[in-house]
């Protein structure tokens, strides 16, 4: 093994909070750890504030065309070497236990999902706690027909990359995908109510979990129909 832990983040047009980010992440890492970030093509200055920290810790995947957060942080799952992955958000900020504390509950456990406070653009608290907000917790059913998982707050040992990649086509989101096919394995998981992140909505977020869903119920029902299917495949 390269490395102890993998920081996996996809990229698309961060520029505006990136930096914060990058700084919280990189101070908590040792100096075999890395961060791999998968670039979706960002048009802004996102890369090049990247490139700035002239840290060998951070490697960066460049000239990417998923249009999709979920796919383009699949390809960052993909060249991860570290023992244990952790993911990330472009936009978020790491408080400082974050990875001593998950590291730990690591240890014990397959996947550990922290809790977080949520945030304005300005860090200002909306909500002090994900868990209490979304009612938050582990269960195969549960998490299929209101998925509670975040993440950005999620981090789980190797082992877990190798059946939940390469991902399926049209899954809804990827913390779903990866969520449920450990729950699925009877792995053990922790949801670890400890705030170590400040999510943060600003508005432009690739990800909505926070607010309720507006779509069609046919497209929820095949949305979870297909989560299933391609689950069972993948356990086969």
């Amino acid at each position: 093994m390269d490395c102890r832990v993998s920081v996996c983040m996809a990229t698309y047009n961060g520029e505006k909070y990136i930096r914060r980010q990058m700084e919280t992440i990189l101070r908590q890492l040792g100096d075999e750890d890395e961060v791999v970030i998968s670039d979706d093509s960002s048009t802004d200055g996102t890369l090049s504030i990247i490139e700035s920290f002239q840290d060998e810790r951070i490697k960066v995947l460049k000239g990417n065309r998923f249009h999709s957060p979920i796919y383009n942080l699949e390809n960052a799952l993909k060249h991860a070497k570290g023992e244990f992955i952790f993911l990330a958000d472009q936009d978020d900020i790491w408080l400082d236990d974050k990875v001593c504390d998950m590291l730990l509950l690591l240890r014990d456990y397959d996947l550990v999902v922290s809790d977080c406070k949520v945030v304005d653009a300005d860090e200002r608290v909306l909500q002090p706690s994900f868990f209490k907000l979304l009612n938050s917790g582990s269960g195969f059913v549960k998490n299929l027909m209101k998925n509670t998982y975040i993440g950005c707050c999620m981090a789980f040992k190797r082992d877990v990359l190798s059946y939940v990649l390469p991902f399926p086509s049209n899954i809804p989101m990827h913390d779903v995908w990866i969520a449920l096919n450990v729950e699925y394995r009877r792995k053990k998981i922790l949801f670890f109510d400890k705030p170590l992140i400040l999510y943060r909505r600003h508005g432009d977020n690739a990800s909505s979990c926070s607010e309720p869903s507006r779509r069609p119920l046919k497209d929820k029902f095949l949305d979870r129909w297909h989560l299933v299917t391609s689950i069972f495949k993948h356990s086969n």
